[in-house]
């Protein structure tokens, strides 16, 4: 299995990072995975905005040469791993300006004429690893699980990637967060994942 992890937090001292951290060392440790890959966003310094005009326009984005690179380490990933907090009820901004120019018509899905199109990303996974200061239950009982909708049914679905799995921690800000806890869970999971 080769898995590319998309790391999305501008500090590499928050919580974020050390989930990142525990994912590399329970694959590291698992059989079953080939090679793992790391897209720090904000390392990397990439551009979440969306740029149309004369020149660039947006049903070309599927071919946009800036964004090669990119869409390679999608097509290569057998498991797609997500890592970023949940600011105010959903991925942060940068996050959300990778997913609008990867997961563009032409690359990751196919209009059909039909009322859902064609998924380009069928037999990937993705894993989403997220966490934020509010209580465990605030996004299912406040926000309807907006961010679980958004990141499930309209995106990976509308992809073709079924198999989806979220690890969502609340009340990361506390000092009875359960943080080692929730670290060790994050890197159980890795150690054995298929």
């Amino acid at each position: 299995m080769k898995m590319l992890i998309v790391y999305t937090h501008p500090n590499h001292q928050s919580l974020s990072y050390a989930f990142l951290q525990e994912v590399i060392r329970g694959s590291g440790e698992n059989t079953a995975v080939e090679e793992v890959r790391v897209l720090d966003l904000y390392e990397e310094g990439f551009n979440p905005l969306l740029v149309f005009n004369e020149t660039k326009r947006r049903r070309d984005m599927h071919k946009d040469p800036e964004l090669a690179r990119y869409r390679d380490q999608l097509l290569w990933a057998d498991k797609i791993v997500f890592v970023y907090p949940i600011w105010w009820g959903r991925p942060p901004a940068m996050l959300m300006g990778y997913i609008d120019q990867m997961f563009s018509s032409g690359f990751a899905y196919k209009e059909t004429g039909k009322m859902l199109p064609e998924g380009l990303l069928k037999g990937k996974s993705v894993v989403c690893i997220s966490s934020m200061k509010g209580p465990a239950l605030y996004p299912l009982f406040w926000l309807n699980n907006a961010h679980k909708t958004l990141m499930r049914r309209a995106l990976f679905s509308y992809v073709g990637i079924k198999q989806v799995r979220f690890f969502e921690f609340g009340g990361m800000e506390s000092p009875r967060g359960r943080h080692q806890e929730k670290l060790n869970k994050v890197y159980q999971y890795f150690k054995k994942a298929n």
